[in-house]
């Protein structure tokens, strides 16, 4: 009886006015649990110890329906006095008049009564009746007070006990309210017999929603499981409390109305959508005003009030309504709700998760809201529930065009949450034998996607046998298909299908003309058809499928044509925007990360690539596309200083097959990268080598798509190894003016001045080829960094301060973390005071690398690795591993060592600080 205080002692006035023969009528109202009931037994154990009789009724589920069962109930133990009328009532036919009203009341003239009614709500309509008399009979000097107890959910309304008295003042309501974190706190410790925390109390209050019948089996259950009622316990408490509001919901139910019934099916399922009288429209509710529905299902705890609106309390409550429901009269309510949630105006999705528990409803607006759900879940990343409400708009009737391209867009949600369903779905779509442009333009649509998945295995035989049957525009579309499989699929052992013609020289096809563009930029020829093509394959928009457009994208771009590709590439993404189509946005998007890290941007790069996999997880990315992503980021973290990140990425494990796509070069170059960063020059070599393989024996020989000759050459001088190095060198050199792109004749000369003790500065020379509105290429500005470190390193400050210059200008506006790092190095060194150790190096020091040199003069100057890291943009590792190299070739063991065999004249910092 904890709170209960205030009820308790209205109710023990009730009995003490029968002393003085004033009647009273008390209605004690509460939600199931709230304890109505337990005053009413407690109020009864008073009056007894007041020598006051007692006459108890108990509303049962299961007597609502036996007539006058409650009035056999109170008038049984009047004993002799009550048994001719208890005759009349068991009879076989209905009685006349009131039988035993008279002699309850001379009874109650004589001797003080109280008459409990408990659970009033379950009261059969005669006994009802009966009671209803009795009070308006009650008058001063009948010493008896009627005290009824019920939910909110009385069938005869709220007010049926002040109706039927004769005087206002006669009759009293109590309404019992929740438990709050006080009571709570001491009826956990009552049960648990430890202190209870206030968190714990607060936690349980708004889990049972103040309930004391929840709360003791609730606590009950928690102290017999071991646990003590402090805030770490919170989860355990909150599962027991929701089990066990669960299952009192389902008893209530069983007790409920028809009405009351129907209305809280209703709102179980659309009650988030429709306002109260639309939901009682929907319950085809016609007798109970809704007014005294909504009050009785707020009383008896079912719901809370919105505004217009009425909510169930709490999920599980709406689980087990749900759960009440038969299946095919929740289906039914379904489909009506649906139809008044669209008359409603209601958002689509709201609509589509209606449809998708309701029968086929056989209007358009089903599938248009079920199909823009669909793309509103895209949007947000929602695969699997995009892929179910495309599913269940198939169900729907409709024409097979219509059928078959929402069979598409299901694959293409399918590509992210389901990849081999969806590889199935468009295989059966490719074969779709419907006749017309529609028909064409969508099996062209279905190859292109499944290319853009990543599958260019199956693109090859798919684009082949469909070639059999196709003519006009959708064959020229298979044909550049093909060759985009054949292009950036896996080698295959076989040759080519002998039935697919070869691409035109000069097709006007724009799909073809994309494909060609590329093939003449990987195989390094005519750079102005080049770009002349894949201006024309992007000139068609969406008339052509997308991924020879990607293609054409970057090859345009490879012919330094940057600003006018990334403008062709970014309307690309937007189309595939609004198409919602992952897999090609997905392919678009890793496509402008590599291009922005090419031109140095790693914000926009990042940005580009996170959103590439948002559009399509990781896990989801075909084998041979994966390597593709998994690249651009290895490069992102390393180009950041994320240098923990960039090792775990090369020695992330790649899908089964990976290594067969055109993608495969692109990530070995990348963990070469990595490799060279962290000073393992043979495994470097190793890599970029076993990447130019790769290239070589797809004829990929144009140095533009991956420079890996000249970072392979690097690593080959580390190693001494400068004969290969002039001969990598030598071929990239040859290419590139072959190729004639200024960007790719830039970065050959640049390179080739780490070859022979040249004029240092004959790089710089030699690159007024690059125009200085080109986009920068990232490779070409580490190279001036390295070289313009080199010369600071050997002292030629003149050469450092005309490589810095070049390099600000190229990085201007593009530059990488790491890379904007050693240029303020670089800078500040520069405006330092020339010393007479800046101009000579130990004669001993020849024998290191350019990058071991660096390291080693930062050391002698008394910085700590973790500065020299920072000032080289490596990690500490790498300084590590450099010195290390350094003090073995040098014959030394120590920092001290290193400063030993340095000019005597040399100030280094620590003599500064």
């Amino acid at each position: 009886m904890l709170e209960r205080e205030a009820e308790q002692a209205q109710l023990a006035q009730a009995v003490a006015a029968l002393d003085e023969g004033r009647p009273a009528v008390v209605s004690v109202t509460g939600r199931p649990g709230f304890g109505h009931n337990a005053l009413l037994r407690w109020t009864a154990r008073l009056a007894e110890e007041r020598s006051v009789r007692v006459l108890r009724v108990v509303g049962s589920l299961t007597e609502r329906d036996l007539r006058h069962g409650a009035v056999a109930q109170l008038l049984t133990p009047l004993g002799e006095v009550a048994e001719r009328p208890l005759r009349v009532l068991r009879g076989d036919h209905e009685p006349d008049g009131l039988p035993g009203l008279p002699e309850l009341l001379h009874c109650a003239r004589r001797t003080p009564t109280l008459v409990t009614v408990e659970d009033a709500q379950w009261l059969d309509a005669a006994s009802l009746h009966w009671l209803q008399a009795l009070v308006r009979r009650l008058s001063t000097g009948i010493s008896l007070a009627l005290l009824i107890g019920r939910t909110g959910l009385d069938p005869h309304g709220p007010d049926w006990p002040a109706d039927a008295a004769p005087a206002a003042p006669l009759t009293r309501h109590l309404t019992v309210r929740p438990l709050g974190p006080r009571a709570v706190s001491a009826l956990a410790e009552q049960i648990c017999g430890t202190p209870c925390d206030e968190a714990f109390a607060a936690a349980a209050a708004e889990a049972s929603q103040g309930s004391p019948a929840v709360l003791h089996a609730a606590l009950h259950c928690f102290a017999d499981a071991g646990h003590r009622p402090t805030a770490d316990h919170v989860p355990q408490l909150r599962t027991l409390i929701t089990g066990i509001i669960g299952d009192r919901a389902g008893r209530a139910l069983r007790g409920l109305t028809d009405e009351a019934t129907a209305v809280l099916r209703a709102l179980a399922v659309a009650g988030d959508l429709l306002d109260f009288p639309l939901v009682c429209s929907l319950a085809g509710l016609r007798t109970v005003p809704e007014s005294r529905l909504r009050v009785a299902l707020e009383t008896a705890g079912f719901t809370v009030p919105d505004g217009s609106y009425e909510r169930i309390r709490l999920p599980v409550v709406r689980d087990r309504i749900l759960e009440d429901t038969p299946a095919a009269e929740r289906a039914v309510l379904h489909a009506r709700a649906a139809r008044l949630a669209y008359r409603a105006v209601a958002d689509d999705e709201d609509i589509a998760r209606l449809l998708l528990q309701a029968p086929p409803i056989g209007e358009p607006w089903a599938v248009h809201a079920l199909r823009d759900s669909s793309g509103a879940a895209l949007r947000r990343g929602d695969f699997a529930r995009a892929a179910t409400y495309l599913e269940r708009a198939l169900d729907e009737p409709q024409d097979p065009l219509q059928r078959a391209h929402l069979g598409l867009d299901l694959a293409s949600a399918e590509a992210a949450a389901a990849p081999e369903a969806a590889d199935r779905r468009l295989t059966t779509l490719l074969h779709a034998p419907g006749e017309g442009e529609p028909w064409a333009q969508l099996r062209i649509r279905a190859l292109d996607m499944g290319l853009a998945r990543g599958d260019d295995a199956w693109g090859r035989r798919a684009a082949a046998q469909a070639l059999a049957t196709a003519h006009g525009s959708e064959r020229d579309d298979l044909i550049a298909l093909y060759w985009y499989a054949v292009e950036t699929g896996p080698e295959a052992a076989d040759v080519p299908t002998p039935d697919v013609p070869a691409l035109p020289e000069h097709p006007l096809a724009a799909a073809q003309a994309g494909l060609r563009a590329w093939q003449l930029v990987t195989h390094g020829r005519d750079r102005d058809l080049a770009a002349e093509l894949a201006r024309r394959a992007l000139a068609a928009g969406n008339a052509a499928p997308v991924m020879p457009r990607l293609v054409a994208a970057r090859a345009l771009w490879l012919t330094d044509a940057a600003p006018e590709a990334e403008d062709r590439l970014a309307a690309i993404v937007a189309e595939l925007r609004r198409r919602n189509c992952p897999p090609a946005l997905a392919r678009a998007l890793v496509l402008c990360a590599e291009l922005h890290v090419r031109g140095g941007r790693l914000d926009a790069a990042e940005r580009a690539a996170d959103a590439a996999e948002r559009v399509l997880p990781a896990a989801s990315w075909h084998p041979l596309a994966a390597p593709h992503l998994l690249a651009v980021r290895t490069v992102i973290a390393l180009e950041t200083g994320r240098h923990d990140e960039a090792r775990a990425l090369f020695d992330a494990p790649t899908p089964p097959g990976s290594a067969y796509g055109a993608y495969w070069p692109y990530l070995l170059f990348t963990r070469a990268r990595v490799a060279a960063d962290e000073e393992r020059p043979a495994e470097a070599a190793e890599l970029f080598k076993e990447s130019g393989r790769w290239l070589l024996r797809r004829h990929w020989v144009n140095p533009i798509v991956l420079p890996w000759r000249s970072l392979a050459a690097r690593a080959c001088l580390t190693l001494g190894d400068r004969e290969q190095a002039q001969r990598l060198i030598h071929e990239e050199l040859t290419l590139a003016r072959h190729w004639g792109a200024p960007s790719a004749l830039g970065l050959a000369h640049l390179s080739a001045g780490y070859l022979g003790r040249r004029e240092p500065s004959a790089g710089v020379r030699e690159s007024p080829l690059v125009p200085r509105d080109l986009r920068t290429r990232l490779t070409y500005a580490w190279v001036l960094a390295e070289r313009a470190t080199e010369e600071v390193t050997k002292g030629d400050r003149a050469a450092a301060s005309r490589l810095l210059t070049e390099l600000s200008r190229l990085t201007a506006t593009h530059t990488s973390g790491r890379l904007a790092e050693r240029i303020r190095w670089l800078t500040s060194r520069l405006d330092e005071p020339a010393t007479p150790d800046d101009a000579t190096l130990p004669e001993e020091w020849a024998a290191l690398s350019p990058a071991e040199r660096q390291t080693a003069e930062l050391a002698r100057r008394g910085l700590g690795n973790r500065q020299i890291a920072q000032r080289l943009a490596v990690s500490r590792r790498t300084v590590e591993l450099r010195l290390s190299s350094t003090y073995k070739k040098l014959h030394i063991t120590s920092r001290k060592e290193l400063r030993a065999r340095s000019l005597p004249t040399e100030r280094d910092v620590t003599d500064a600080v």
